[in-house]
């Protein structure tokens, strides 16, 4: 057996104050195929927190019976640091309260660093490219010093993650249905994962502009295939963030059947020894980011919604109402509207808003004008 949990310490913020990562790991270090799963790098999501408990039970039952063929890495918490900040007894923990912004975007290039000096490095054998791209990765994060909590928080997450050939990062929205993010290049890969997790939404991009910790993994090896084009380089490293519908949708019920879907998952990759029964029927077809409306108040107000989580919707409709409770009632309500077709796939939790706020997300099929600008994630 040799399953065994670590501790990694993060660099001290303060005198007199430390934080740790804690990490489940199982199978053989260097197994393959290496799945590497975290939860809540935005702490104040907490379903993932729940599925990764879950997992981790199903996963030592695998470890017990010699079923783990691969390498499986465990984060059950991926932010002690977000995990830690409450203010006036509320949980805040999408961005760091230092100053250093959203715990899940500007993540560091890992393609730039490494391109130059594989240029001699690769050849017509397309595993001994996967070998070469994945040790100059991991040197090159190795030779790096952390210089802050967080820069030693990321540092640890991406050390750990960077040769993995599966990484899946739990998320999860304000008011949503499951859904996954993923680069074009691992679709129909991963449909009978998004199968598995019963996904109304599968949203594609190449570069979703954010920076996010699954498109630091996954998009290098499509950028390096397209530098040399002279040389195999699959996409090696199938990343996901996982999006486990809300904010609030935390019991025993959906978590544990949430890990029973990520555990039949690691079967299908190979992962783990045994038989999966077949996925279910798809619920959507994957669709590309820059098709889905990421809505935003027009202005301040009380959200008052005109549309469930999964209602289908054309461009045009009203999606919900943004009241001035002090105005006239016959000028108190602005009209909030799609400009996709599609299904409402979130909603905001919050209903008193600011203007720019998002506050719904309209899966449609056409990329939209607006959506172009090359950043298409919410802050």
């Amino acid at each position: 057996m040799s399953r065994r949990t670590e501790t990694l310490p993060l660099l001290t913020a303060t005198p007199g104050t430390s934080r740790q990562l804690t990490v489940h790991r199982f199978g053989s270090p260097g197994a393959r195929p290496k799945a590497y799963l975290q939860a809540s790098l935005h702490a104040d999501e907490t379903p993932g927190l729940l599925v990764q408990h879950h997992l981790h039970r199903l996963l030592a039952a695998a470890e017990d019976r010699g079923d783990i063929q691969g390498e499986i890495i465990l984060v059950p918490y991926a932010n002690p640091i977000g995990l830690s900040q409450f203010g006036n007894g509320i949980h805040l923990g999408r961005y760091e309260a230092g100053g250093a912004g959203n715990f899940n975007r500007n993540w560091p290039d890992l393609f730039t660093p490494i391109a130059e000096r594989l240029a001699d490095k690769l050849g017509d054998d397309e595993a001994a490219n996967v070998a070469a791209i994945r040790q100059a990765l991991v040197a090159h994060l190795a030779a790096q010093e952390p210089a802050s909590e967080m820069h030693a928080l990321r540092l640890a997450l991406a050390g750990m993650a960077v040769d993995a050939d599966l990484v899946w990062d739990l998320h999860c929205d304000d008011e949503a249905l499951m859904h996954l993010f993923l680069i074009p290049a691992h679709w129909p890969q991963a449909a009978d994962f998004a199968a598995d997790l019963g996904c109304h939404a599968v949203l594609l991009a190449d570069d979703s502009g954010g920076n996010s910790f699954d498109e630091t993994f996954s998009t290098p090896w499509t950028r390096l295939a397209a530098r040399y084009p002279q040389h195999p380089i699959p996409a090696a490293c199938l990343a996901a963030t996982v999006e486990l519908r809300g904010t609030s949708d935390v019991n025993d019920k959906l978590a544990s059947g949430d890990a029973q879907a990520l555990f039949h998952s690691l079967q299908r990759f190979g992962v783990i020894a045994g038989d999966p029964p077949p996925p279910p029927r798809p619920l959507c077809e994957a669709t590309s980011l820059d098709a889905t409306d990421s809505v935003r108040a027009p202005c301040g107000g009380v959200l008052a919604y005109a549309v469930q989580l999964g209602d289908r919707v054309e461009a045009g409709d009203t999606l919900a109402w943004i009241v001035d409770p002090a105005a006239e009632p016959d000028k108190a309500r602005t009209a909030v509207v799609s400009q996709a077709s599609g299904i409402v796939l979130s909603r905001r939790l919050h209903r008193y808003v600011r203007p720019g706020l998002a506050i719904a997300k309209v899966v449609g099929k056409t990329p939209l004008p607006h959506r172009q600008d090359g950043y298409l994630l919410e802050d």
